[in-house]
């Protein structure tokens, strides 16, 4: 751990929050608005990479035990199973469905088998961009 970087971790420590929380505000509007499952990804990606300069690679694999060649394959089962789903109600790939629900605290809402499809993008963008930048940083 850097001992010298009080300031940038004390920022880091509420920005990385803030930031997250505005990725998954940024997936979970991709379906109405601009956004979705890439972005939100590559928004998680930059927060990791802030905890990154602002600690060294231990201490962010200690706080964020994650391996990220596990979350990419995860993120491609949820992507192409989404995909290949629709093949078993004979429509073709990648046609989604949806419904309107009633939801006792969120009351109506629409669910959309997007959203599985956005979560596969999601994880393998993350997975994707930290192992490419850890696997940079591990050289020095």
């Amino acid at each position: 751990m850097k001992k010298n970087d009080v300031i940038l971790q004390t920022v880091t420590n509420v920005v990385v929050f803030m930031i997250f929380l505005f990725s998954l505000q940024v997936f979970f509007s991709g379906h109405y608005h601009p956004g979705g499952g890439f972005i939100g990804g590559l928004m998680t990606s930059g927060a990791i990479v802030l905890l990154l300069l602002a600690y060294d690679i231990k201490t962010v694999s200690k706080i964020i035990p994650i391996d990220y060649k596990l979350l990419i394959g995860i993120g491609l089962f949820f992507a192409v199973g989404t995909g290949a789903g629709s093949l078993l109600f004979n429509v073709p790939f990648l046609t989604h469905a949806f419904s309107h629900f009633d939801l006792p605290i969120l009351g109506e809402t629409s669910l959309h088998t997007a959203v599985l499809f956005d979560t596969g993008v999601y994880l393998v963008v993350i997975g994707v961009t930290m192992t490419i930048i850890q696997t940079i940083g591990e050289g020095e």
